[in-house]
């Protein structure tokens, strides 16, 4: 039988016929499960929450008061510029140190103005690692204002609007030879009060009555309320030169502030060599030890209360 091409035509409809149902069965298939697959999206999507849905939570009111538990602690160290090594030493000294739930200490080293080239490289470069510098706008001085400089413009420092009221409960003077327990600190504070407090080692070392004098300046505390006085109060700009602890209990007695004293004698003292009649040993209840004038003193100080008994083990290294 001879083939021809019409015959072929013929042989092609039907298979043509099935293939198209099969393609349009495929399609309305295809399309039910888009359909379902993009409902579903819809689904999903719908739960998600937009912008203005989501919850946004309130900054600290400045306005608002903190708990009784909670305590916010400044310690200012007053140093020099070029002191490099021994900011460094106290960073490890405070930085080691177990602070309590709830409680909240700043260290920051305070001096005045800088007034070399090296300093503005170095000091800036510890701002930018450890952000615990305050510079004073002030010439470099010890009994000659340095110390009211310090208090008086912590209000301005600290005046942020989202930060709590006040933005310390307390602000510590100390001097760079001096060692705080940090806890120990925390522990006598708890039962004090937050307002006209006058905190410290009461002079002469023989007084144990903290309202005939004034405190010692190898760190002595103050409410915050006290520093906002200093600020606004013309008593210290008139007597501002002279032994600034002694100074500063003259502010006090004249402005008739510091109703609430609270003299740390002896847990506060001096280092016990030499020993004087304003010293003793070293002992458990310390809460600041002072005239760590060289690195033995430090050392004996530092084994004596165990500072590095939270040393982990390790592998990488053997310290007997």
């Amino acid at each position: 039988m001879r083939y021809t091409p019409r015959s072929q035509g013929k042989k092609l409809i039907v298979p043509s016929f099935f293939f198209i149902i099969a393609i349009c069965v495929l399609a309305f298939i295809n399309e039910l499960r888009f359909d379902s697959l993009l409902s579903f999206g819809r689904c999903a999507l719908s739960n998600v929450p937009t912008n203005n849905d989501s919850l946004v939570t309130p900054l600290l009111s400045s306005s608002s008061s903190s708990s009784d538990d909670e305590i916010r602690i400044l310690i200012g160290i007053l140093t020099l510029p070029d002191q490099y090594p021994r900011r460094h030493f106290l960073r490890m000294i405070y930085g080691t140190q177990a602070i309590p739930d709830g409680v909240k200490i700043d260290v920051k080293f305070v001096f005045c103005n800088l007034t070399k080239e090296d300093q503005k490289v170095l000091v800036a470069l510890e701002i930018m690692r450890y952000d615990d510098i305050i510079i004073l706008n002030c010439n470099e001085n010890m009994n000659k204002g340095k110390t009211y400089t310090y208090f008086s413009s912590l209000p301005d420092l600290f005046n942020e609007t989202d930060s709590p009221n006040p933005p310390y409960h307390y602000i510590m003077k100390a001097d760079d030879d001096t060692y705080i327990r940090l806890e120990s600190l925390v522990t006598s504070l708890r039962p004090l009060p937050r307002e006209d407090l006058y905190y410290g080692y009461v002079i002469p070392c023989q007084s144990m009555d903290p309202f005939v004098h004034y405190m010692s300046g190898m760190g002595y505390l103050v409410s915050w309320d006290i520093a906002v006085w200093l600020k606004d109060s013309d008593i210290p700009k008139k007597h501002l030169e002279g032994p600034e602890d002694k100074v500063f209990g003259d502010w006090m007695k004249e402005g008739r502030r510091g109703k609430n004293r609270f003299n740390a004698k002896w847990s506060i003292y001096n280092f016990p060599e030499p020993p004087t009649k304003c010293t003793h040993e070293l002992w458990p209840n310390t809460i600041a030890v002072h005239l760590l004038k060289n690195q033995e003193k430090w050392i004996r100080t530092l084994t004596y209360f165990n500072v590095t008994s939270n040393l982990k083990p390790s592998k990488l290294y053997h310290i007997p």
